[in-house]
């Protein structure tokens, strides 16, 4: 059967029991930028201010989660994940309180910052255990278990995005951003309860501290700009898609077009992960954001949301290509002590893309309408189509070897 390779990689001993809570706090993870967009529009009744909230959050989640990842690479999981995850409750807790009491703007922002201080940063963990797992004697199933976590992310914004806009049109908002937190904290405290599959922290401080900075070079570079811009796209559609569909009076709309969207992403990375691909991952990703480029321009055109709907199939098909290729190219190129942090750091370059989306797209939607929203993720996606082209040379000549295990059947 096709899908032998992900059921041989979840057979793998310990490997389901950290990939699965991982996969269900990454739906609480999914509905928490958007869960703030919703939950601050409700209340304010401005697009403006529910991207100033956003913002703050994908700004100091930029910022934060490199240095949870320095502790989590010199201290290990498993001691600093739990205090990590109450410490975003209590952010979460603290936000809505704030919306409760009809809260300036100013103070919102800095709610939704502690949100994004604190954000469990599950995806970089799981990585970590998976290259942990395989990088001795299975290393050419790597980029197999790299497509099985793009899957768990598509699921995650398949299901994430959908409960909460069903949610906040239904006028529950709170409730959303509620489940979202259950839901991270839940799933990461069960995660950091599986100690056997947690990489070994670094031991020697000086060493580490040596190899920290070999987390940070040329490559890395060009791979953390290439996240950024995928952050601009996200930040942006995550509001104009909102924006779009309330304009044309279909609120009630948002859920089932993030769920179009998501399930192209799910079916484009199952594929991926179960052959190998004899064209190298650079030239793979100078194709995948091609191809989102031209879905970002397709999105000026649309005029209701069934076009949109259509347009977001393909959009949402090349972004979970996307999140294969980055930790594979990723991790042939940096210290196995400091992955975490490199993961992280594309994170975080992720993040940052989101605050400034949030922000410009939101008073771009207030100025021009949702189309200058889908203006921002153009640009973005061209940004990623000359980035992944200057890469080329940096990121590997063509003639390398193929990046996937071929599918086994069993």
């Amino acid at each position: 059967m096709p899908s032998a390779n992900y059921r041989s990689l979840l057979r793998t001993p310990g490997a389901a029991a950290f990939f699965l809570p991982a996969s269900l706090g990454r739906v609480g993870i999914a509905m928490t930028s958007l869960g703030i967009v919703w939950l601050v529009h409700s209340h304010t009744g401005t697009f403006a201010a529910a991207g100033l909230v956003g913002g703050a959050f994908a700004v100091t989640e930029a910022l934060g989660a490199p240095q949870v990842a320095r502790l989590v690479d010199r201290f290990g999981q498993t001691r600093v994940l739990p205090p990590a995850l109450h410490a975003h409750a209590l952010a979460v807790a603290a936000l809505v309180s704030l919306v409760a009491l009809d809260a300036s703007n100013a103070l919102l922002a800095l709610g939704g910052a502690l949100v994004g201080a604190t954000v469990p940063q599950l995806g970089a963990m799981s990585a970590a255990r998976w290259a942990a797992l395989l990088r001795t004697d299975r290393a050419a199933e790597l980029p197999t278990a790299f497509a099985l976590e793009s899957i768990g992310n598509a699921v995650g914004y398949l299901v994430g995005p959908t409960l909460v806009s069903t949610l906040a049109a239904a006028g529950h908002p709170v409730a959303g951003t509620v489940l979202a937190a259950s839901l991270s904290v839940g799933g990461g405290l069960v995660f950091a309860a599986q100690r056997d599959s947690a990489p070994s922290p670094a031991v020697d401080g000086d060493d580490h501290a040596r190899q920290d900075r070999s987390a940070l070079h040329g490559a890395v570079f060009l791979l953390m700009g290439l996240n950024l811009a995928v952050g601009v796209f996200f930040g942006a559609m995550q509001v104009s898609v909102t924006a779009f569909v309330v304009e044309h009076g279909a609120p009630g709309a948002a859920a089932p077009l993030f769920a179009v969207s998501s399930g192209s992403g799910l079916l484009a990375g199952w594929l991926y992960g179960l052959r190998r691909w004899r064209v190298t991952p650079p030239v793979q990703l100078l194709a995948a954001t091609g191809a989102l480029t031209l879905g970002t321009v397709l999105l000026l055109m649309v005029g209701s949301p069934l076009g949109l709907g259509l347009v977001m199939v393909l959009t949402g098909a090349t972004i979970p290509l996307l999140l294969v290729l980055f930790p594979v190219l990723t991790e042939s190129t940096v210290h196995q002590s400091v992955l975490t942090q490199a993961f992280s750091w594309l994170g975080s370059a992720g993040a940052a893309g989101s605050a400034a989306a949030a922000t410009v797209s939101g008073w771009a939607i207030d100025s021009l309408g949702p189309r200058g929203g889908f203006a921002v993720t153009a640009t973005a996606a061209a940004a990623m189509t000359l980035q992944s082209l200057a890469g080329l040379r940096l990121l590997g000549a063509p003639g390398a070897e193929p990046t996937a295990a071929e599918p086994t059947t069993t």
